[in-house]
């Protein structure tokens, strides 16, 4: 069997379908993949390191707005739809799958007129436009969420949840306080601002840290693409501040030792911190993501802040608060992982099969 996945840009619709990708590996291990992503978002990285053959299309956003990159986009679209359509002739999959981005849109077009089942996976409480494209096109549409459901047709849409990654549940606190050069009698923040990183999450993270000196240590992943000066100089001034650019193999140590996570809104990280029962403290890019934080928010299940009226002041107060109410944390993590549970690998396997018997 042959299976195309994509998505890219961020690594909000990569990370559950690397999940898929090795659920479908320990079923079926002679399974061939190839994935289609871009050429310069922060998952190349992570496909090579799975052995994964990965190839770039020529991509273009779809604006819901006036501007005239619409033009040159809808070029882009076009060139990348003949691009799909060479990688269908060549490969002849037997699945396409993804996880939204609007990589996978020309891509799932050209599926479907070669008659390649394909198979969508919608994450965000809101649907985005690049899913609601390719739904049309797709064989079977999985959610994350049972309310997101009623979004798409009902012959062919199922609740499934999110698929977690096995090796980010596989860390080991003893070992993480040793990689990362922690103390142990300190409770310990990640923070990360998803896969591209975000500035303004690490502008409140380096602000908090100045009030956590005796309270917590951080580890802090911020993002290859963003400028180093505010965490250089934190790494100098604070030896309870741990800053890193970029994770592999370490996500795993950095969850596993982590009392409290900080992220942004994406449900797949959001899925991770769920299935290891952390309390999650969520900063959301404006716009889908805020939807998704203020769902869970509502809930009790996460702590929503706002980066447009917060400040590290606001955030160092957050974390202190949390860290001396265990109850609060306990709660926050159970709720959470009752709202976001992942997604089984029976299940995965069944939508697969089931598609592969259309080719």
């Amino acid at each position: 069997m042959k299976i195309i996945l994509s998505g890219g840009g961020t690594l909000g619709p990569v990370t559950p379908l690397l999940a898929i990708h090795d659920i479908i590996k320990k079923a079926r291990p002679d399974t061939q993949f190839l994935w289609v992503g871009t050429r310069l978002g922060p998952e190349r990285e992570l496909i090579k390191q799975k052995g994964i053959e990965f190839r770039t299309l020529s991509s273009g956003k779809f604006r819901r707005y006036i501007s005239i990159w619409n033009i040159t986009d809808i070029i882009r679209i076009i060139i990348g739809f003949f691009q799909s359509i060479k990688i269908m002739w060549k490969e002849n999959p037997d699945v396409c799958v993804s996880a939204g981005g609007f990589i996978s849109v020309p891509l799932h077009w050209a599926a479907w007129l070669f008659g390649v089942p394909a198979w969508i996976h919608q994450q965000d409480v809101k649907v985005g436009l690049a899913n609601k494209l390719m739904a049309p096109f797709a064989k079977v549409i999985t959610t994350a969420l049972s309310n997101s459901v009623i979004d798409f047709s009902k012959k062919k849409t199922k609740w499934l949840g999110n698929p977690v990654r096995a090796e980010v549940l596989r860390g080991d606190r003893r070992y993480a306080i040793k990689r990362f050069g922690l103390r142990e009698d300190l409770p310990v923040i990640f923070a990360t601002g998803g896969g591209t990183g975000s500035l303004r999450v690490n502008q409140l993270v380096v602000e908090a840290s100045r009030h956590l000196e005796g309270v917590a240590q951080i580890i802090h992943l911020s993002g290859k693409e963003r400028p180093r000066e505010l965490t250089e100089r934190a790494s100098r001034l604070y030896d309870w501040y741990h800053h890193y650019e970029f994770f592999m193999d370490e996500m795993a140590d950095a969850y596993a030792v982590a009392d409290i996570v900080i992220s942004r809104g994406g449900f797949g990280t959001i899925t991770e911190i769920a299935a290891l029962g952390k309390p999650a403290i969520l900063i959301p890019k404006p716009g889908h993501q805020e939807e998704n934080v203020k769902f869970l928010a509502d809930a009790g299940a996460a702590i929503f802040v706002d980066e447009r009226t917060s400040d590290g002041n606001y955030l160092g107060g957050i974390i202190k608060e949390l860290l001396i109410d265990s109850i609060r944390q306990k709660q926050l993590a159970v709720r959470l992982s009752k709202m976001m549970p992942a997604a089984g690998e029976g299940e995965v396997m069944r939508v697969v099969e089931g598609l592969a018997r259309f080719r």
